[in-house]
C-alpha cells in the first residue's frame, strides 16, 4: 500500500500573497485608466501579481497546455458519441495537429504536453515522453467495479504530482489544463454529483460530441449506479478516485494540488477538470485560489462545480470539444490583463505626488559615537 498522505497538502499550500495583490490594487487606483473600466481584466491582472508575488505584475512568457489522456470503461455502456476505446485516436490527431487545441496553440505558440495515464492502446504505438506516466489500460467500469485499486489510484496521483513538478522545474508559469478521455463526462457526473449531493440527472451533460436522448438516459442511469457506489468512500478521495474516477482524473486531481504547492497558476478547460478541481478543493481548501475557469462549456456538472467552488468562468462561447481548446481561448485574456495591469502609465500628478513624498521623508540621523570606520579614539 502507498503511504501518500493527502492531508499534508492542507499545510504545504499557501494563498497568493494578500500584501502582493493589495499592493497591485493600489497601483491600479493610480493609473491612467479608472478602475473598474476594464472590468474583470482589472481583477485577471490583481490575482496574477499575487500569484506571482510580483507588482508590477510579469508577463505570462512560457505557459503550457498540459493534457491527461485516458479510456473509460463506462463508454461500453454507450454514454459517449464516440466508440469505447478511442482516445487514442484523438491524442494521435493531438499530436499530428489536427485538433482544434493544436491548431490554437499553434496560433498562441504554445506547447502541448500529452500525458498518457490508461489509453487503451498498446503503448508503443505513442512517443515514449507521452506514455511514460502510464498506469494502466483503460479503467473499470465504474457502475459495477473500481476503476482503479488502492496501489493504481496513489500510483496515478503521484504520476500528477511529478508532473506538476517538472513543469514548475522547467520555468512553466502557467498551465492550459485539459483532458483527452472517452467517458470522461460521465465519470466527472458522478464525482460532481457525489461532492455536490446532488442527483446524477443534474449533472449529466451532452458531453464533448453531444450524444442523443438515448444515450443521455444510458448515462443518467450510469451516473446513478456509480453514485451508490461513491458515497460510502467520500471521505477519503483517494480511494474515491479509484473507486469512481480513473487513472486521468487522479493525475489531474495530484496535478492541481502540486501546482498549487509550487505557486503555478493553472487554467482550468472544461468538466473533466472542475471535477478533479473539487476533489482537490476536498483535500485543500486553499487550493482554488490559484485556479481560473476558462469558459462555461454547457455541461451542467461543471456549472455546479465551479460553484461551489465559487469560480467564474472567464467566457462562455459554449465550446465543447474538451483537450485544452476553451482553456487556451482564455490564455490571450490573461496574457492582455497582465499587459495592461504592468504597462498603463500612471497619472502624472499620482506619479508626481508619489515623487514628492519620497523627497520629503526625513533623513536617518547620524548616529552618536564612533562609525565602523573610526578607530575609537
Amino acid at each position: 500500500m502507498s503511504s501518500l498522505n493527502l492531508d499534508d497538502f492542507t499545510d504545504l499550500i499557501e494563498r497568493p500573497d494578500a500584501a502582493v495583490r493589495r499592493a497591485a490594487e493600489a497601483r491600479r487606483e493610480r493609473q491612467i485608466v479608472p478602475p473598474g473600466s476594464l472590468g474583470r481584466l482589472d481583477e485577471l491582472g490583481e490575482w496574477l501579481a499575487a500569484a506571482q508575488g510580483a507588482v508590477p505584475v510579469r508577463a505570462i512568457e512560457q505557459p503550457r497546455v498540459v493534457l491527461f489522456a485516458a479510456d473509460h470503461g463506462v463508454a461500453e455502456l454507450g454514454v459517449s458519441a464516440r466508440p469505447a476505446g478511442s482516445a487514442s485516436t484523438l491524442v494521435r490527431e493531438i499530436l499530428d495537429g489536427g485538433r482544434p487545441v493544436s491548431v490554437l496553440a499553434r496560433r498562441l505558440g504554445v506547447p502541448v504536453r500529452v500525458v498518457d495515464m490508461a489509453l487503451d492502446c498498446d503503448p508503443g504505438t505513442l512517443p515514449e515522453d507521452v506514455v511514460r506516466h502510464r498506469v494502466r489500460r483503460g479503467s473499470g467500469r465504474i457502475d459495477i467495479e473500481d476503476a482503479l485499486t488502492a496501489e493504481e489510484a496513489a500510483a496515478a496521483f503521484e504520476a500528477g504530482v511529478a508532473v506538476a513538478d517538472e513543469e514548475a522545474d522547467s520555468g512553466t508559469d502557467l498551465v492550459v489544463l485539459g483532458d483527452v478521455s472517452v467517458g470522461g463526462t460521465t465519470v466527472a457526473g458522478v464525482l460532481v454529483a457525489a461532492l455536490c449531493g446532488t442527483d446524477a440527472s443534474v449533472v449529466t451533460g451532452r458531453g464533448g460530441l453531444a450524444i442523443d436522448d438515448l444515450a443521455w438516459m444510458r448515462k443518467c442511469a450510469a451516473i446513478r449506479d456509480a453514485l451508490r457506489r461513491a458515497r460510502p468512500v467520500l471521505g477519503d478521495q483517494l480511494a474515491l478516485l479509484g473507486a469512481v474516477g480513473g487513472a486521468d482524473f487522479a493525475a489531474i486531481t495530484g496535478f492541481l494540488l502540486q501546482s498549487a504547492v509550487r505557486k503555478v497558476p493553472v487554467v482550468l478547460d472544461g468538466v473533466v477538470t472542475a471535477a478533479c478541481a473539487l476533489v482537490a478543493q476536498r483535500v485543500a481548501f486553499r487550493a482554488p485560489d490559484w485556479w481560473l475557469a476558462a469558459h462555461d462549456s454547457g455541461e451542467p456538472g461543471q456549472a455546479k462545480a465551479l460553484d461551489r467552488m465559487a469560480l467564474e468562468p472567464l467566457l462562455g462561447h459554449g465550446v465543447t470539444v474538451g483537450e485544452g481548446a476553451g482553456g487556451l481561448l482564455a490564455l490571450p485574456l490573461v496574457q492582455s490583463a497582465a499587459a495592461l495591469a504592468a504597462e498603463l502609465p500612471e497619472r502624472p500628478e499620482e506619479k508626481a505626488a508619489e515623487e514628492t513624498s519620497e523627497e520629503e521623508k526625513p533623513t536617518e540621523p547620524e548616529a552618536d559615537g564612533p562609525t565602523a570606520t573610526d578607530d575609537g579614539e
